[in-house]
């Protein structure tokens, strides 16, 4: 049938009848032939459970985190920088970590995780933004228990924290 019929009143009722009625749920959200394990692309090991349960009250009314410990800081470090790396400031094409937006990273013991960040500006529309999604990326790396997010003005940003990446990809040089 062509557009014009359709648009001019005629034949409605056969166009819908020639539609193949559509399922609620996509081809691709069907569950696997049985025997095939089902593939994601994301880590089987990734906590997302933790991005809804909220911090610990007794935590959050410290709002910071235990004595730090060096070596859980350092086994946990590597990844925090890698979740960190996939926020993208909306206004900037680069992340926030090669930004130099991310003053420190340290954990306690129990696996909590400050993180101590600026931002560009004080005045900066991604002010919300920034911290929160920081915070839940953070929490939703394997082995974190919480996450907190620490905005700090002192030392003021400047380009000069960035990256040479981050420099030669805004032409900074």
């Amino acid at each position: 049938m062509g557009i014009f019929s359709f648009f001019s009143g005629r034949g409605r009722a056969t166009a819908a009848a020639a539609e193949p009625e559509r399922s609620a749920a996509p081809e691709s959200a069907a569950a696997p032939p049985t025997g095939e394990p089902a593939t994601s692309s994301l880590p089987a090991a990734w906590n997302f459970g933790a991005l809804t349960m909220p911090p610990t009250p007794a935590v959050t009314s410290q709002g910071a985190i235990g004595p730090t410990d060096p070596q859980a800081t350092a086994s946990l470090r590597p990844r925090i920088v890698e979740a960190l790396s996939t926020i993208f400031d909306p206004e900037i094409p680069v992340n926030i970590y090669e930004l130099g937006l991310v003053y420190d990273i340290a954990s306690d013991a129990e696996a909590r995780v400050k993180v101590t960040m600026t931002l560009t500006s004080p005045a900066c529309p991604s002010a919300q933004q920034l911290p929160s999604e920081a915070r839940f990326k953070v929490k939703a790396v394997p082995g974190v228990s919480d996450a907190f997010v620490d905005v700090v003005w002192d030392p003021p940003w400047t380009k000069d924290r960035m990256s040479d990446a981050a420099k030669l990809t805004l032409g900074i040089f």
